[in-house]
């Protein structure tokens, strides 16, 4: 199918950091992406975000929300977020791991191409587990070909992100934050994804 022949129609399922929870300018990387995504056709994006979600909790939801939302006269995509949530509801690696699987194996079979953002670092003290639960969440999505922005790695000790997290209780990021994350997805093969020539 060549690019245009259909509109494209994102549904972006994660946590308050799909919903830009923290940004004064209240765009978040979601919305910043969509801005600097020009399309042949309008672009549709759905932010459809739980604050707080783990995996599981994603995993248990996502089908239904996202199968409401597509159309048959769209180029249907499915966005998964994964937040920090895993880390302060003890879930296991494998766990996790499994859930996204799940995920990303249900969006095959229904022919939905999809594309994985990795949780970012938050708290200090949670470091060590959320480098490891992005390294795991990378292999599974690495094992089905579906592209995985790593948004851990580039930010943990990048000091605009650690501004940023130092003046957040919550450890949420604020503009620059959002603009860091936004930036990794664009430069990770999401154009590519789409289908979308690298310059517009």
């Amino acid at each position: 199918m060549c690019v245009g022949e259909q509109p494209l129609r994102l549904a972006v399922v994660g946590d308050e950091l799909v919903a830009g929870t923290g940004d004064p300018k209240g765009l978040g990387w979601v919305g910043r992406v969509a801005a600097r995504t020009p399309t042949p056709e309008p672009l549709t994006v759905l932010t459809l975000a739980v604050p707080g979600e783990t995996s599981t909790d994603l995993g248990a939801r996502w089908d239904a929300e996202v199968s409401r939302r597509l159309s048959p006269h769209a180029d249907n995509r499915l966005v998964v977020a994964l937040g920090r949530a895993d880390i302060a509801a003890g879930l296991s690696l494998a766990r996790s791991r499994l859930n996204l699987a799940n995920v990303l194996d249900v969006a095959d079979q229904r022919r939905i191409p999809a594309f994985v953002v990795g949780p970012p670092p938050g708290a200090p003290h949670e470091s060590d587990r959320l480098a490891e639960l992005s390294a795991a969440l990378g292999d599974v999505a690495a094992r089905r070909r579906v592209p995985f922005v790593d948004m851990y790695s580039p930010l943990a000790a990048h000091d605009q992100w650690l501004a940023d997290m130092a003046t957040s209780p919550q450890h949420l990021p604020g503009q620059a934050g959002y603009g860091l994350m936004a930036w990794l997805v664009l430069h990770t093969g999401w154009r590519t994804w789409l289908g979308l020539p690298d310059d517009v």
